[in-house]
């Protein structure tokens, strides 16, 4: 009895040790100083929800405007500037950094470790994105908005056709956000290859950290055409360069070939996190593994491959050679294949499983329904003599919302209402949560459906105005209330989060039933994640591991330390001290912020803004004495 009541006093002794090793600072120096990945992501998504409410209210005032002909309240340039702003929002600063919050927040959970790869570049990532919100939305709030759309096409984004800084803050607003969004990729690439549990080889890794990789492979390779076209225009407007200037040699349309190449993966980048967040709830609800775990796995792996080679079918109408078009038909034909396969895997684990109809899957359904519809319409487009009938139209606006909030910002929505008990210790309301989602889904379908045939019908996308003899009246009517009732559900859904976060019912730690390593440890979480390395042996070890996960013991509980694995076989290969909070990750983006702001007004700030960009580094990267090891590794049973 002695000797078990020392045992758990130990236990106890390195439990406080552990919470203590892994505590931020008390106050303001632990916010600006955190490098706790559940803390950074918490605020990209805090951030996220305010940028959400106010696209929708941009979203909500163009559609006032067009719910009837002939509409004046709204001027060719203000309505220039909000749709410019509401795309250039979604598309950069909510989409992608919205799965990439998520990811920073639970591949640490699901992988059973403590921290991310690279801690403080987490902490950098967040700082420079809210370089790249402020720099989109301050200049909004004294009158100097992009108001050239959110691809910003030359020759109307050179110097000749817009005057002053609009351009500039679009190009430099894209900068600031990729580079946070190659930092996190980065980030998340490392830990799932080097930091998975022992046992968690590769074809036992959870489809959605599968998905999360995938996407951040993609990211990698898509986002530096778009960071080179932008700084390209920016030199085009600054010192005279002629990229796309025709009349001196240079080439307009080489700017849609360099932003697309980034456009179109972007829709996947998107799109397979997503698909990782259905794959995990259809499992949960479903109440068994999912059907096709290899088979899913390989579709994103072709998904990724195939994105690659679409980006043209956004130029059809360019002018192109007809070969190439039938080329890119045919490519953009063959990724609806892989996606289909992944559609079918969920649909045969709910038909042979026992679902639970809970908030959660009901969003994963809303998401099949309304993925299918964008994705038929994709499969259209891709026919090039269609799409040179219905591009600009308003059959594409309808294409690309079913795509990008059918297909993306439902399974967030889902992913939120499935993890937010893990995040907070409480339920959301049932009750409000089926609420809102038959607002969203049905307003969602209501506004964009009408769409199609608004398109089939001829109106023009980017059009402010229209008249009545168009007969468009109606179908507009239709669409603008329904996305008044999808713009009220949202405001509901994020009410149901604030209200649940104080008076929601108590979660335990593991609510849902769920099978991977997140729903082992307590909820919320306490700061060091996990008190020992858990060890696994299947894809799904809570359901299979009925004696408790066997744990990894040896790293160090005085200090911040992680476990580095191999990348095939997950086996243990060394400890790796992780970085302690640190004020350099701040200093360094303040310092880069500076230098993308300056040099849209000058090429000095190239040179005179690397100075403060070098001391935030020398910093950040300054060399620690190193500590000595503890014990050795090894696997205790529970």
């Amino acid at each position: 009895m002695s000797d078990a009541a020392d045992h758990t006093a130990g236990h106890d002794r390195e439990i406080e040790k552990l919470a203590v090793s892994w505590r931020d600072a008390p106050g303001i120096w632990g916010f600006l100083t955190t490098v706790d990945h559940k803390r950074i992501a918490a605020r990209y998504i805090l951030t996220i929800v305010v940028l959400l409410f106010l696209s929708g209210m941009l979203a909500l005032d163009m559609r006032l405007q067009l719910a009837m002909p002939d509409m004046g309240r709204m001027t060719p340039q203000l309505y220039n500037e909000s749709f410019s702003l509401h795309g250039s929002t979604m598309l950069f600063l909510v989409s992608v950094p919205a799965m990439e919050a998520m990811a920073i927040w639970l591949v640490p959970l699901m992988l059973g470790q403590r921290a991310l790869a690279f801690p403080r570049l987490a902490s950098f990532s967040y700082w420079l994105y809210l370089g790249g919100v402020l720099m989109l939305w301050v200049p909004h709030a004294f009158g100097i908005t992009p108001d050239l759309g959110w691809f910003e096409y030359p020759p109307l984004s050179g110097p000749a056709y817009s005057p002053g800084h609009r351009a500039d803050i679009w190009a430099q607003m894209i900068t600031f956000t990729e580079v946070a969004a190659l930092a996190a990729s980065v980030n998340i690439a490392a830990t799932v290859l080097k930091m998975r549990p022992p046992g968690m080889t590769l074809a036992r890794i959870p489809l959605f950290v599968w998905a999360m990789f995938i996407a951040s492979l993609m990211t990698i390779f898509a986002l530096p055409a778009v960071m080179l076209v932008t700084s390209m225009l920016i030199s085009d407007r600054l010192v005279s360069t002629q990229f796309f200037a025709a009349a001196t040699g240079g080439d307009p349309v080489l700017f849609q070939h360099l932003f697309w190449w980034f456009g179109h993966p972007e829709v996947y980048i998107i799109f397979l996190p997503a698909a990782g967040f259905v794959s995990v709830i259809v499992e949960t609800f479903s109440r068994r593994p999912l059907f096709g775990h290899t088979a899913v796995v390989l579709s994103m792996l072709g998904i990724g491959a195939l994105a690659f080679g679409l980006w043209v079918h956004h130029m059809f109408a360019v002018g192109l050679p007809r070969l190439g078009n039938d080329f890119y038909t045919a490519a953009s034909m063959a990724v609806a294949l892989p996606a289909g396969v992944q559609i079918f895997c969920w649909i045969a684990t709910l038909w042979s499983g026992r679902p639970r109809f809970d908030t959660p899957l009901l969003w994963v359904l809303g998401f099949i329904v309304t993925f299918v519809i964008g994705g038929l319409s994709g499969v259209m487009t891709a026919s090039a003599p269609l799409d040179q009938q219905l591009t600009d139209t308003y059959f594409i606006v309808a294409h690309f919302h079913y795509v990008l909030i059918g297909g993306a910002m439902f399974p967030l929505f889902g992913a939120i209402a499935y993890w937010y008990p893990k995040a907070t210790g409480r339920l959301m309301s049932e009750r409000l949560g089926k609420i809102s989602f038959w607002m969203i889904a049905g307003g969602f379908n209501l506004g964009f459906f009408p769409m199609h045939i608004l398109g089939l019908q001829g109106m023009p996308r980017r059009v402010y105005t229209y008249s009545e003899g168009m007969g468009w009246g109606t179908l507009n009517m239709v669409a603008s209330i329904g996305s008044a009732i999808a713009v009220a559900g949202g405001m509901l859904f994020v009410a149901n989060a604030a209200w649940s976060f104080y008076r929601g019912k108590r979660a335990g730690s593991n609510p849902w039933g769920g099978s991977s390593l997140e729903w082992a440890i307590p909820s919320p979480p306490p700061q060091h994640n996990f008190d020992a390395m858990p060890v696994v042996d299947s894809l799904t070890p809570l359901w299979t591991q009925h004696q408790g996960l066997a744990v990894m013991t040896g790293l160090a509980v005085d200090r911040r330390e992680v476990l580095v694995t191999s990348v095939v076989e997950a086996a243990p290969e060394y400890r790796q001290k992780s970085p302690p909070p640190s004020i350099a990750p701040l200093f360094a983006a303040v310092a880069v912020s500076i230098l993308f702001v300056g040099s849209i007004f000058t090429p000095w700030a190239l040179v005179w803004g690397a100075v403060p960009v070098a001391i935030g580094l020398t910093i950040w990267f300054w060399p620690q004495r190193p500590r000595s090891e503890t014990g050795p590794l090894r696997v205790r049973n529970r």
